[in-house]
């Protein structure tokens, strides 16, 4: 299995970290502490062709893959994981659903600007008393033939992308029937921003991710058109598996990004600070602490590349996908603690990088898969 990156991949990777460098990194803490939202950077992501990355040229995308969006993620989080986060769930929760499941109509409505980055769609699978439980879903929509409408009552939680001013939907998932087996049957419906009935809730005041837009959403009699159900009914729940599945691979990226970022810092402090008449760098404590770390780093990017690869490849990638998600993400909160470490007080300080990485690394155990949820289904494909 071959890892190398081809010219093409390395020129984006260096463009993304150019663009990361240069445009968000002078910018990002100040949105941080402000704790508001980069339209700016957003923009300029969408010049890039960044949203496109991995849609079709048909679609109006960059013609690449999950991979190459994925290399994007890791450079742009080595600075910073709200960035990231915007793009990832943008692409890999707000338009991908809509490119694998819509209809003709719906991709033609809907996916030009959020292939270009000029609107951002949320994915509302979570739910307040769910959690991991996505199979409990509580929001329910049901079908007034008379007007040929979706009613949907409910709630969601922790909403990426769902109440920027440039968001323009949410998918949201919900109960619309049951199954002759007695189960749920849930289906994915597209929600338009402003819809009456569709309400946004303040946004959450979070530990990390403070310039990411993340919300709560309730729904109160909202009415939708019956052509807003996405795929098929009754396939909802399946159908954000597999959206759940492919997220991993580019949550596990930028949690890889997040871990170098920590490497990153760590080396140039190491070298700049003093004790003791020299540089801590010079000690092996010190010296021992990065070197875990980029092994940690390595070890997960190698978890992601290969997941990607057998997606790419159109072979199972389930297991590898989990396996890449749990390890990169708990290296990154690894690594945000021993940077924290290695730059002693100054790393409690926002001024630092590596406080802001400590802030953001945790969240990735929890985000699209919960480190046990990551555990459950690797053992199940096992055999367990």
């Amino acid at each position: 299995m071959d890892f190398q990156l081809s010219e093409e991949q390395k020129a984006l990777r260096e463009s993304v970290r150019d663009f990361a460098r240069k445009v968000v990194a002078p910018v990002i803490a100040e949105h941080y502490e402000n704790k508001t939202f980069p339209y700016e950077i957003v923009r300029e992501m969408g010049r890039m062709g960044l949203f496109g990355l991995p849609f079709s040229e048909d679609a109006g995308g960059m013609g690449g893959d999950y991979f190459t969006l994925s290399l994007a993620l890791e450079e742009l989080a080595r600075i910073d994981s709200s960035v990231a986060i915007t793009l990832e769930a943008a692409v890999s929760l707000g338009a991908m659903p809509i490119y694998r499941f819509g209809t003709a109509e719906q991709k033609a409505r809907w996916l030009p600007k959020l292939i270009a980055g000029e609107a951002l769609a949320g994915f509302g699978l979570t739910e307040p008393g769910c959690g991991s439980d996505a199979g409990g879903t509580q929001t329910r929509a049901v079908l007034d033939e008379s007007t040929n409408e979706w009613v949907i009552n409910g709630a969601k939680a922790f909403i990426t992308n769902s109440g920027t001013d440039i968001t323009s939907l949410v998918t949201v998932t919900a109960v619309t029937g049951m199954k002759a087996d007695g189960s749920k049957e849930i289906s994915t419906i597209i929600v338009p921003s402003g819809t009456p009935g569709f309400h946004v809730q303040p946004g959450y005041s979070k530990v990390g991710w403070c310039a990411s837009d993340t919300h709560e959403l309730a729904f109160d009699d909202c009415r939708v058109p019956a052509g807003n159900l996405l795929g098929e009914r009754g396939r909802g729940f399946a159908q954000f598996l597999r959206i759940l599945d492919e997220g991993r691979i580019a949550i596990a990226a930028l949690s890889v990004g997040l871990a170098q970022g920590c490497v990153d810092e760590s080396l140039k402090y190491a070298g700049e600070r003093h004790a003791f008449g020299q540089p801590i760098g010079n000690y092996q404590a010190i010296q021992f602490k990065i070197a875990d770390m980029e092994m940690r780093a390595h070890l997960a990017r190698l978890a992601y590349y290969e997941a990607a690869s057998r997606m790419i490849a159109g072979v199972g990638f389930k297991r590898q996908a989990a396996i890449a998600k749990l390890f990169a993400s708990e290296a990154a909160v690894d690594n945000a603690r021993e940077a924290t470490q290695v730059h002693g007080g100054y790393g409690f300080m926002n001024e630092f990088a590596v406080g802001r990485f400590w802030r953001d690394s945790k969240i990735l155990e929890i985000g699209e898969g919960t480190s046990e949820v990551q555990r459950m289904i690797i053992a199940r494909d096992l055999g367990l």
